[in-house]
């Protein structure tokens, strides 16, 4: 049976839900992977109103719409990020900026995920996509020489951090998938090992799987997936696009995304480097039937024409493995 393909609601937080739903069903998704800002889930408000946890459900079934998780990305990052700055400040509400204290906007942001975690339970899904920040990405180049303590501390740190977030996702039987990522405490394979050790490999804590944020840093998205086939919990279907020059380098130069001066970019699904039927066979291998969330991002595309467009890719792309070797048709009884 081929997965459910969604589409998941952060770059389309300017729209109500009600409008986000009713686009995604005239171009065929099958459900929709719900950002917690916008208007799309509001955990304090899901925690709040019961009848507001079904407002959600009455859209999404009035489209003929599913929903298999919530995604807190914008909150995650500040639990553990070590500079709080005005980025953080442009994403996130008033009411868990404060005043800007640094701690405090981590402190805020940790007990904002714990809820999210019990309204994903409330709402009735079982996993939340995000990100974790890191205590450690500013350290990344090693120079000024960098001990290596310094970055023991820092896993440490998060773990301090994301273990007491952890153990409510436990108690009410959810689990956060982070999105490997650039800026997060795991961002290519080593790193996410370590992140997993530094939690002592609990399972309440896996990856949502996002292939364009591994082949700009020149590896393999299925050697991921090969080294973590228990803990892919979610998928996203997102495309980048890699253009060195000669002039420019994979770090991004300090240009905007969308620049063509970077040397590399999101694109819309197909259009870029990632091989998408190799990632399907991979999941095969690992038995993963959830759902293919459409991440869509490409600044030189209508989104709407992407949007549209990504559905026939994913649904051409995704095929179920066989129940038999190919060649059993030739054996003898």
């Amino acid at each position: 049976m081929a997965r459910p393909v969604t589409l998941f609601t952060g770059q389309w937080a300017d729209l109500t839900l009600d409008t986000v739903a009713e686009k995604a069903a005239s171009w065929g998704y099958d459900g929709l992977e719900l950002a917690c800002w916008g208007d799309h889930f509001e955990v304090d408000k899901a925690l709040e109103d019961d009848s507001y946890v079904q407002s959600r459900w009455d859209i999404l079934n009035r489209h003929g719409l599913k929903c298999f998780a919530i995604s807190t990305h914008l909150v995650g990052q500040c639990v553990a990020d070590a500079v709080i700055d005005e980025r953080h400040r442009g994403i996130l509400p008033d009411r868990l900026w404060g005043d800007g204290d640094p701690e405090g906007v981590r402190q805020r942001a940790a007990e904002e995920v714990k809820n999210t975690a019990r309204a994903a339970k409330k709402f009735g899904v079982n996993v939340v996509n995000g990100f974790t920040g890191s205590p450690v990405w500013h350290l990344i180049y090693f120079f000024p020489p960098t001990p290596m303590d310094m970055i023991d501390r820092g896993y440490r740190e998060f773990a301090d951090r994301w273990n007491p977030i952890l153990d409510v996702f436990d108690e009410v039987g959810v689990r956060y998938a982070l999105e490997a990522h650039p800026s997060e405490i795991a961002y290519d394979i080593y790193t996410a090992q370590r992140a997993l050790e530094a939690l002592n490999h609990r399972p309440a804590f896996g990856f949502n799987f996002d292939p364009s944020h591994f082949v700009h840093q020149q590896f393999d998205p299925v050697e991921f997936i090969d080294a973590f086939p228990d803990r892919i919990y979610h998928v996203h279907i997102k495309d980048s696009r890699v253009t060195l020059s000669g002039r420019n380098s994979i770090l991004g130069s300090h240009l905007q995304f969308g620049d063509h001066r970077r040397g590399w970019n999101f694109v819309s699904p197909g259009h870029g480097d990632v091989d998408f039927e190799q990632i399907v066979r991979a999941l095969n291998r690992i038995g993963y039937n959830g759902p293919l969330s459409v991440e869509w991002e490409d600044t030189g595309m209508d989104r709407e024409h992407g949007a549209a467009e990504s559905v026939e890719v994913v649904r051409s792309a995704d095929f179920t493995p066989s129940a038999q070797a190919f060649d059993a048709a030739f054996a003898k009884d």
